[in-house]
């Protein structure tokens, strides 16, 4: 496995140096926004086609984690002194390891992802913004907590019914190439009951036309970059206009929202929230509404 990851690690380092990838990058509310798009030659085309399908295909299955412990233990500022360089450095297992102790200790699968690996992510951003790593590293940083999520929603499985039948769509917006948060979500959302889909990096035209295609009571966009804000308001207007349901919610998030709120509004959203857990509150209370606002009408 290390040999694998000292590949992937020596290939992007090779395309970023030849491609001077980072240089203008920036990281806004936990997501990354890099100058260089995405083609055959860039370090996001590496990580897709080459890199990550080599690592997954190297790792074991683990067995269904039992759940063990007192339930509703919290996240301490020692677990992240050690998660935090972990995703830097060490092997996704690694990871995954030490997210299983936090569970024998009573912790929360919701509580991992939520205040854990969320803020993790967003550490990493911090770190490449001021020096301290740079493209590659957060981009195989950001891939390890991926996995994480995978791993842990494959062997500790949803246990709620799904209730309502409610359908739910997340994606990043089209042009931001990470999407931890739309996984993040994707998970939460799962595990209270809701019926999920994701995509990941996508373009406008793909993200319209499975709106078009499918039902869905609920659209959740998260938003990294700061330019992508100004055409926001009219893609959410496609969306609404595309969409199967004619009632569609609309749900954005990151953190240009957390900062200021009232931009949801502005751009054309039902709502926001501050994180993955607050997420699931307000789009249970937004879809539920959407009969009564519509009876009101008539």
């Amino acid at each position: 496995m290390a040999s694998l990851f000292a590949f992937g690690r020596a290939q992007l380092a090779s395309v970023y140096r030849r491609n001077g990838a980072g240089r203008h990058a920036r990281w806004w509310g936990g997501a990354v926004k890099a100058a260089l798009p995405v083609t055959e030659g860039s370090l996001s085309a590496v990580i897709e086609h080459e890199i990550i399908p080599r690592l997954v295909a190297s790792r074991p299955r683990r067995p269904v984690l039992a759940v063990a412990g007192a339930p509703g233990a919290s996240i301490a500022d020692a677990d992240f002194e050690v998660f935090v360089p972990l995703a830097l450095s060490a092997e996704a297992d690694d990871l995954l390891d030490h997210a299983e102790g936090l569970i024998a200790r009573g912790v929360s699968i919701d509580t991992l992802l939520v205040d854990l690996l969320a803020p993790t992510a967003r550490i990493l951003g911090e770190y490449w913004e001021s020096g301290r790593c740079d493209f590659v590293d957060v981009t195989m940083g950001m891939w390890r907590l991926q996995e994480v999520v995978h791993e842990l929603s494959a062997r500790v499985p949803v246990t709620l019914p799904y209730g309502k039948g409610w359908r739910a769509l997340f994606s990043p917006v089209p042009g931001d190439q990470h999407s931890f948060a739309s996984v993040v979500l994707d998970e939460i959302f799962a595990r209270e009951g809701w019926f999920t889909d994701r995509l990941g990096e996508t373009t406008a035209p793909a993200l319209l036309d499975k709106v078009a295609a499918d039902w869905f009571d609920l659209i959740g966009l998260t938003i990294g970059c700061a330019s992508h804000m100004a055409a926001l308001p009219s893609f959410i207007a496609a969306l609404r206009g595309v969409s199967v349901n004619p009632r569609l919610v609309v749900m954005v998030g990151g953190g240009i929202f957390v900062e200021a709120p009232s931009l949801a509004a502005e751009v054309g959203a039902d709502g926001t929230a501050a994180d993955a857990r607050q997420a699931v509150n307000v789009a249970s209370k937004l879809v539920s509404a959407v009969p009564r606002r519509e009876a009101a009408r008539g």
